[in-house]
């Protein structure tokens, strides 16, 4: 039976298909990318399928509708193979090839993707809401530049009470500056508004799930970090080990050595925060973590406060708090129960040797 090696570069109105076998490329097709089109091309090969495309907007629909037509299709990082598709000529059927080149000498790095409908629906909730704050958040930054251009201070009460804000605003004796601020609060209420109303889905949503619960009870977490958390991990059983599950969150280190001094002894190993994270997991993490830290007297304070005595930097003692944090956190998943501070040595240390 042939095994089938298909490199699928993906773009809005068309997909370019390059199918290799034995090392050469057999086939190619240019198809609409729709799931119909790609389902055909991939029904009309007899033998196995491994299909390969990278990640983007579309990765996760392509991968929920196609995973059943091939045995085994695998969403690609595209960081790590920018250097080699940047290498010659470029257009989309060689990248399509490279693409099933690189799948069959399994130099890739897989993208998860969650096959749940739920769990998808959930995390673009959890987008959006995230989406909006950022928003709201830039454009109430605008109105207070706008004020502190002209040595105005902008009342607490005006961010929420309309009627006071159309007050506040005839005082004013620069109606221009009046006038541009009326503007610039449309764009936040707007935002506020739907703000608002993305944080009673994700709420509702998040009833469904009782980790989440069981997460929002811990110092420093809250609901939207929980929820934050939760869709963007998806399940506890995605990572094999807390270092892996670590560095995903932008809390974990990365170790980096080379070379040898005079004596031609190995130099010591430098570490250093890895980068290529998940921006919105990681903001979730330490803002828990800093939080906990903030609250009154809780296990995760603790923790810092003697991290502090011994010497350890503010920075470093943070990042420590938090990979304790996110081992709970995962431990609680596992076993799908709430955070008990008498288990938490006794849930680490079996955590540390998994």
């Amino acid at each position: 039976m042939a095994t089938y090696y298909i490199g699928a570069d993906l773009h809005c109105n068309n997909t370019e298909l390059a199918i290799e076998s034995r090392g050469k490329v057999v086939r190619r097709y240019s198809v609409p990318t729709t799931i119909r089109a790609i389902g055909e091309v991939l029904d009309s090969l007899s033998g196995k399928k491994h299909m390969v495309f990278e990640e983007g907007p579309m990765a996760g629909w392509l991968y929920r509708n196609l995973v059943h037509k091939v045995e085994q299709i695998t969403v690609c990082d595209p960081r790590r193979n920018k250097l080699i598709a940047s290498d010659g000529d470029k257009d989309d059927k060689i990248d399509a090839a490279k693409l099933a080149a690189l799948l069959r000498g399994g130099y890739l790095r897989a993208v998860y993707h969650s096959l749940d409908e739920g769990r998808v629906a959930f995390k673009s909730w959890v987008g959006l809401y995230d989406g909006r704050v950022k928003d709201a958040t830039r454009n109430i930054n605008k109105v207070r530049a706008c004020c502190r251009m002209c040595g105005i201070k902008v009342p607490r009460a005006a961010l929420r009470d309309v009627g006071f804000r159309q007050k506040w605003l005839c005082t004013l004796k620069d109606k221009s500056v009046a006038e541009q601020l009326r503007i610039l609060w449309i764009g936040y209420d707007a935002t506020a508004t739907q703000s608002r109303l993305a944080k009673k889905q994700v709420s509702r949503l998040a009833k469904q799930y009782k980790i989440i619960g069981y997460w929002s009870e811990l110092p420093g977490v809250g609901l939207i970090r929980a929820a934050t958390i939760f869709a963007y991990l998806d399940t506890p059983r995605r990572f094999r080990k807390k270092n892996s599950l670590w560095k995903y969150c932008g809390v974990g280190l990365q170790r980096q050595a080379s070379g040898t001094d005079r004596q031609g002894r190995v130099r010591p190993a430098r570490l250093k925060m890895a980068w290529a994270v998940n921006k919105r997991l990681k903001n979730a993490v330490m803002g828990a973590a800093t939080s906990a830290i903030r609250c009154r007297d809780n296990v995760f304070r603790r923790d810092y406060e003697r991290m502090i005595r011994d010497g350890m930097r503010a920075s470093n003692a943070r990042h420590a708090v938090a990979r304790k944090m996110v081992t709970v956190m995962w431990g609680m998943w596992k076993h799908n129960c709430r955070f008990d501070e008498r288990f938490l040595l006794k849930e680490t240390c079996s955590l540390c040797n998994e």
